[in-house]
């Protein structure tokens, strides 16, 4: 491995590093408007933090290298094991002073947009604390989008390029020039930021929950302010309006861009929208008339609800209104196959995705047309895009290593005296990035709180797998990876 290229993956992530100790001070700042104590906490760890890595920043500045495949996978992965880290300082400080894996884990949760908890008594937690976790999903929200837009496609490992989507023809650009791409994706981000924060306030949230609740749904991250999670506000148009703004930013933002800015509708029409929004649906009306039948549930009243935690589900949010897996074992499957499906690639969703899905199900239907037909040429599609072989292998590639990874995963938590449900539901749900899974202990009622350090170690690393689409972090066990 290069020297130079090592140096200047340090420097970023220094200069990262950098940004998000200047973040702290926003914590701190709400704390001490509140008058609570652990502004100071805050502050320490900002200047802290920053010193840090304003020294590594100065240490190993120089000329940067051409952008490559190898600085590319190594930069992902070193900026947000930097990001988790220093994200977990202030948790090991603040409020319940958790230990290093739990500290760990409850940031990896964040910057990946998991939603996933080891904190209990979220309603009686500082303030400021609450906003760090807030804030910490809603930065990793905009790394995710960036990583998925601009970086993972250029490394042929996730993602799909916005300018070979088929709402952006490669001969007319929308965009000529990436810096007004970027300033437009800002623009959108911050946007429907702002409209989802006034929308809950409106609906009947606290000034205070809405802000914290509009960042955790834009990043689809799941985290609450309370225990309860959205059961804690038993109003229906608060669920409706998280609902939307969940599925809203489960969409592709290229596509959001596009149609918001140059006004055109066929970029909508994209298949992966179309089918994410079809299972969505699908799961939603099935558990809803399936509870107004089986639980007696005013049908109304369980569209709501299962719109709402279905969308949560598949839009690895994460969030809940009530405890679904008391609806009857119907829901509790199709909420654990939900957890594997995700939303579309280019938003801050987790999951396999719906492009996947459909390239999966168009290669599969051509080689069983290949068997009636051996000398026909069939060509896979997407949409009216012909999916090069490349991309093909690619995408059975993530499939089979992430089923791989969530069946060692599950054997190492059965391993460590968790039960099949428990075992296998958080490890998919960490590699998902949904947050909440399909048993007692860590379902929708429930958090990570019990779990020892070896386990919480397990998933924190699950969830890095899952937010950089697997590939980009097993690339980095190859030995050939690293010879120069």
């Amino acid at each position: 491995m290069n020297a130079s290229l090592l140096r200047s993956v340090v420097y970023i992530a220094a200069l990262c590093g950098l940004y998000l100790s200047t973040a702290m001070l926003v914590p701190a700042m709400v704390d001490l408007y509140y008058g609570h104590e652990d502004w100071r906490v805050f502050a320490t760890c900002a200047f802290m933090v920053g010193g840090i890595s304003l020294m590594a920043a100065m240490a190993t500045r120089g000329v940067p290298p051409t952008f490559s495949k190898r600085l590319g996978f190594l930069l992902v992965n070193v900026l947000w094991a930097v990001f988790a880290v220093v994200g977990a300082v202030p948790f090991m400080f603040s409020g319940p002073e958790l230990n290093f894996a739990q500290a760990l884990f409850e940031s990896m949760s964040g910057i990946t947009t998991t939603g996933s908890s080891v904190i209990s008594g979220l309603d009686t937690m500082p303030p400021g604390l609450l906003m760090w976790r807030s804030l910490l999903a809603w930065l990793g929200g905009i790394g995710i989008v960036a990583l998925g837009l601009f970086v993972l496609p250029f490394l042929r490992v996730g993602g799909m390029s916005f300018f070979k989507m088929e709402s952006s023809d490669t001969n007319d650009k929308p965009f000529a020039r990436l810096a007004t791409f970027t300033r437009a994706f800002m623009a959108i981000y911050v946007g429907i930021t702002l409209l989802c924060a006034i929308a809950y306030d409106f609906a009947g949230m606290s000034h205070f929950d809405a802000i914290n609740h509009a960042f955790s749904t834009v990043a689809t991250a799941g985290f609450s302010t309370h225990d309860a999670s959205f059961g804690y506000f038993q109003s229906d148009a608060i669920l409706w309006v998280s609902t939307f703004f969940m599925t809203l930013c489960s969409l592709p933002f290229s596509i959001l861009i596009v149609f918001a800015v140059r006004g055109r509708l066929d970029a909508l029409r994209d298949p992966q929208i179309l089918v994410f929004l079809g299972y969505v649906s699908a799961f939603a009306i099935a558990t809803a008339v399936y509870n107004h039948v089986k639980n007696g549930v005013d049908l109304l009243e369980a569209l709501t609800h299962s719109f709402f935690n279905f969308s949560s589900i598949l839009s690895t949010t994460g969030f809940a209104s009530q405890d679904y897996l008391l609806w009857g074992p119907f829901v509790v499957m199709a909420a654990f196959f939900a957890t594997f499906m995700g939303g579309c690639s280019g938003s801050t969703a987790g999951g396999i995705k719906a492009y996947r899905f459909i390239i999966l199900f168009n290669v599969i239907t051509t080689g069983l047309k290949k068997l009636i037909y051996p000398n026909a040429v069939y060509s896979v599609r997407y949409g009216k895009q012909t999916v090069d072989a490349e991309t093909q292998r690619t995408v059975f590639l993530f499939f089979s290593a992430y089923v791989f990874l969530w069946v060692m995963g599950s054997m190492v938590m059965a391993a460590l005296g968790y039960d099949f449900a428990t075992s296998t539901s958080a490890v998919i749900t960490a590699l998902s990035n949904v947050g909440p899974g399909v048993s007692t202990l860590i379902g929708p009622v429930g958090n990570f709180a019990t779990f020892n350090d070896p386990e919480l170690y397990l998933l924190s690393l699950m969830m890095l797998l899952g937010r950089l689409e697997v590939l980009s972090v097993l690339v980095l066990l190859m030995p050939i990876f690293w010879r120069t």
